[in-house]
């Protein structure tokens, strides 16, 4: 029963990539046949038109009589094609740069906004890279605009500015799925410049402008309050112990006298200012008693 279910799809897999089990036939063995015949009569030369050379990051798929070889690929290094009967595709397996440019994109708040990116891909499987797309390098590329334009245009504004790395993480899963048939590996998405119109731009300067400026005057005040909570209490602290005054009327001239040596003080001591201001104070309660 297992075996019945797996086989179908197996050969669906088979038949997917363009791969078949099947003989040649004997057609196929003739052929093949006269063609290895030839390779023979015409050695050595042939032998210089039959080997191929795979490099390192190069893996090639054989065709024979129009059907692949075998589900993996031939390299790196010497592969034999036989003439006549044998065609190769060379496959590049290192990483492709793809970039993005600037799609037009409606935001979900109704915002008109330009964004391109950049997609970063390898092939992993060079059968179905071949067998399974006709042109895999423009159909990611095309699939990657297609990508990009539909996630974004799921966001809001705000979202797409705070949430790069989260949407560039989305984009990269869903081209990762979709290209999985095409033996595309998707490495990495990165999203470069996101372009809004100059009016919104302005907008918003003005909007974080104002932002900035209420959380300033929000800070100036609880600067000012604890200020004002700090003063009482070392006015409470001065008036317990009146020679704590002195000493700090001291340091005071201290500290002016370092800060600004030009300027020239005339410290006096406090029973003087006290002296001072008693009579003042009994001037002034005089001049009310007669009145």
């Amino acid at each position: 029963m297992d075996s019945a279910v797996s086989s179908p799809e197996k050969q669906d897999k088979e038949n997917l990539v363009g791969i078949s089990k099947n003989q040649l036939g004997v057609c196929g063995w003739i052929l093949f046949s006269l063609s290895l015949l030839l390779m023979i009569i015409t050695f050595p030369i042939s032998i210089w038109m039959c080997l191929k050379i795979i490099k390192e990051y190069e893996r090639a798929v054989v065709f024979r009589l129009g059907r692949i070889q075998a589900d993996k690929a031939k390299g790196p290094g010497l592969i034999l094609v036989l003439p006549c009967i044998d065609v190769f595709v060379k496959v590049d397996l290192r990483t492709v740069t793809c970039n993005i440019p600037p799609q037009e994109i409606l935001t979900r708040d109704s915002v008109t906004t330009q964004v391109d990116g950049v997609v970063y891909y390898r092939i992993y499987s060079a059968v179905s890279a071949v067998a399974n797309v006709n042109d895999v390098h423009q159909a990611t590329f095309l699939l990657a605009q297609t990508t990009l334009r539909n996630v974004l245009g799921t966001q809001t504004l705000s979202q797409i500015l705070s949430g790069r790395e989260e949407i560039a993480h989305s984009i990269q899963t869903l081209l990762d799925d979709a290209t999985e048939l095409w033996g595309i590996q998707v490495a990495r998405v990165e999203i470069k410049d996101v372009r809004i119109p100059v009016q919104l731009q302005r907008s918003m300067a003005a909007e974080a402008e104002a932002t900035r400026e209420a959380r300033a005057r929000v800070l100036a005040a609880e600067g000012e309050m604890n200020a004002s909570k700090a003063l009482k209490s070392a006015s409470m602290v001065l008036s317990e112990s009146p020679i704590a005054l002195q000493l700090r009327y001291l340091q005071t001239l201290s500290t002016v006298a370092t800060e600004k040596n030009s300027t020239i003080v005339f410290p006096l001591p406090m029973n003087v200012l006290e002296g001072i201001g008693g009579i003042s104070y009994d001037n002034h309660k005089k001049v009310d008693d007669r009145a």
